[in-house]
């Protein structure tokens, strides 16, 4: 068995919770594949073969070993592909031998999951492609954000990192990030950074959409500024107001038309949402032999 743990993470709970939907445990009728049970005889054999019909950025493999062997833990598995590895249409993925009925119950739930998360792996690779524009190498990083399918956010945010982003804070609990809202019912930029410290807030990311609040923000005690929604020049300006004391992140209206350019203006990172809330899933297949 692949290891793949991911702090936060409980594997054995998640290929559990989605089987079991799958199966409708609980339900009136349920916790059967009415299909596989009615149709392949119980002793039946199969070996399979994964495989991607696009070219991908791979993420997601370890995961579906794990459905397939929680229905047959003797299942003969060989992983093909390395996470983050990227591979050409056609590539296989992942070669199966086992029980018949396990491998068609797990297929669904593997399939999704392995295209879900190399979908994300795959845009994401084209964004920290698309970050060097015509100018050559930066030294910009690409974050993912919390724009995730509740319940998939540490599987959807691993798959970002094999794309070659980092991640951005993991919830609402690791960092505070101070926004309009925030803003709005504390009164400013820096009363708002300024009640964050004094709670015993370390790190502090703070939304600015002007120039004039940096300096608020900074001298109120924020660790990040987050520069929302501004054009490349009005970045640069920014960046060069920080002059280096905390890091800088651009965020709001990137694309891969509009990275390169926004990545370019020297600040620290660049934060997208649409690694995780847009992409598409990646074109993989699973077929099947019978032994």
């Amino acid at each position: 068995m692949t290891q793949f743990t991911l702090p936060g993470f409980d594997l054995s709970a998640f290929v559990r919770a989605t089987l079991d939907e799958d199966l409708g445990v609980g339900l009136p009728g349920g916790g059967r594949d009415v299909t596989a049970d009615s149709v392949i005889p119980a002793d039946a054999r199969f070996s399979g073969v994964m495989d991607s019909r696009d070219a991908i950025v791979v993420a997601g493999l370890p995961v579906a070993e794990a459905f397939f062997r929680a229905l047959d833990p003797e299942m003969e598995i060989e992983v093909l592909a390395q996470e983050g590895q990227s591979v050409p249409a056609g590539s296989d993925l992942m070669r199966l031998t086992g029980n018949a009925r396990a491998m068609l119950t797990a297929e669904r739930s593997a399939l999704n999951t392995v295209q879900h998360l190399s979908g994300i792996a795959t845009m994401t690779r084209q964004y920290v492609d698309a970050m060097q524009g015509s100018g050559g190498k930066t030294d910009c990083a690409l974050l993912d954000t919390r724009k995730t399918i509740p319940g998939l956010r540490h599987l959807e945010k691993y798959a970002t990192t094999m794309g070659g982003a980092k991640n951005h804070r993991m919830g609402l609990w690791d960092a505070a990030m101070i926004k309009d809202n925030h803003v709005l019912v504390a009164g400013s930029v820096g009363e708002a950074v300024r009640r964050a410290v004094e709670a015993g807030v370390t790190d502090i990311i703070c939304e600015v959409d002007r120039l004039d609040q940096i300096e608020p923000a900074l001298a109120a005690g924020a660790s990040h500024l987050l520069l929302d929604n501004m054009d490349p020049d009005m970045l640069r300006e920014a960046v060069a107001l920080v002059a280096g004391r905390v890091p800088t992140e651009a965020s709001g209206g990137i694309n891969l038309d509009t990275i390169a350019a926004k990545a370019a203006t020297g600040v620290t990172y660049v934060s997208v949402g649409r690694l995780t809330q847009s992409a598409p899933a990646a074109d993989i297949g699973l077929d099947f032999t019978p032994l």
